[in-house]
């Protein structure tokens, strides 16, 4: 496929340097955006379907029809990924490629379709080429890229949309959590499941996350900051929480994440922090791992560390879990935690050496 060309039509009124400056020192997480946002649309035809019409423009409200499909039948899939300075800089992300294939996986499951890779990784250069500015140089910030895809089409019928877009648009990202990293406290929850077997839990898509909003409220009104999601049917297997993956640290010398079961999101994070836990001489493992090892492990020291890993919070450490009136509390160590995210985060701003050809230069 040859490169794409987008066409660019400048925004107006972009914001001024000085409010940009302002907004950088302390940008939090998915409250501002850039100025511009890209946008390619893919009609439907006798021979199956194209991508055209991409184009770069000022960032602002969308226009659809009341009757567009994504907003009765949630067809609707999306990606997560960041830019970051490096101290020349130039602009790099992170195993893009991995967000691509990501992104036509969960295209497939929702009927969408599927965007080439060229193209993807066009988008971001195109979004990246507009809105170079804003990308933040302070500790831990990011720009925080969110590609996605919905079907646009005006239609009710119960069929897959004929009509599509594709878009990205970008915020300059501080810590998730919000100031100094911490441990977090999560929530068990009993009475709801992020997804099923045969369901979308292993798509990106934004009912998975719908899904996962009530038990958050419960999860906060519990003083926790995130919840975690059980397969009931094997043991209250752990899953993962409402938008991370978890890893188990083992006084062994063992890492032990959730294994992949159909129910569980893939993460590019998750995976990057499996081939590093292999660098470190750790012995990596992804099999099933139930809520009363969790328990037991911490209370007899057989594991160390708990932590949470995804683009947006990169790694947390895990420090209490709530299971109604039960409180198991930290498991106490973060040596192997913080050696992990160091090393991601290294990696990704330039700082440590990229080993395995993660890094992908936007501009």
């Amino acid at each position: 496929m040859s490169e794409t060309v987008f066409t660019r039509q400048p925004h107006l009124s972009p914001m001024s340097d000085q409010q940009r400056v302002e907004i950088l020192q302390d940008p939090g997480f998915g409250n501002v955006f850039t100025d511009h946002m890209v946008s390619i649309d893919w009609t439907w035809d006798e021979d199956g379907g194209a991508w055209h019409d991409a184009r770069v423009e000022p960032y602002g409200p969308l226009s659809l029809d009341p009757s567009a499909a994504v907003l009765h039948y949630g067809q609707e899939i999306f990606e997560g990924l960041k830019a970051y300075r490096h101290e020349d800089g130039s602009v790099w992300t992170f195993r893009p490629e991995a967000n691509a294939a990501r992104l036509n996986r969960s295209a497939r499951r929702l009927a969408l379709p599927e965007l080439p890779e060229e193209l993807f990784l066009g988008s971001l250069r195109a979004q990246l080429e507009a809105d170079r500015a804003w990308v933040p140089t302070g500790p831990g910030q990011s720009l925080y890229l969110r590609p996605f895809m919905f079907a646009s089409e005006a239609f009710l019928g119960v069929r897959p949309a004929r009509q599509v877009r594709y878009m990205v648009i970008a915020s300059p990202a501080g810590n998730y959590f919000g100031g100094e990293l911490k441990p977090v406290t999560i929530w068990v929850s009993r009475d709801f499941a992020r997804a099923g077997k045969g369901g979308t839990g292993a798509a990106k898509t934004g009912g998975n996350y719908a899904a996962s909003l009530l038990p958050q409220l419960q999860a906060a009104a519990k003083g926790a900051d995130q919840v975690v999601f059980l397969d009931q049917y094997h043991d209250d297997a752990i899953e993962e929480l409402g938008g991370m993956n978890v890893f188990f640290v083992h006084a062994d010398g063992r890492l032990v994440t959730p294994a992949l079961t159909g129910t569980i999101l893939e993460g590019v994070t998750r995976s990057s922090i499996l081939q590093l836990g292999r660098d470190m001489g750790l012995t990596v493992e992804e099999r099933r791992v139930t809520l009363a090892e969790w328990a037991e492990g911490v209370r007899s020291g057989e594991i160390t560390e708990v932590f949470a890993c995804g683009t947006a919070a990169v790694v947390t450490p895990i420090g209490r879990l709530l299971d109604g009136d039960d409180v198991i509390e930290s498991a106490g160590g973060t040596d192997v935690t913080l050696k992990i995210r160091a090393e991601l985060e290294g990696i990704q701003t330039g700082r440590v050496e990229d080993r395995h050809g993660w890094l992908h230069r936007l501009v």
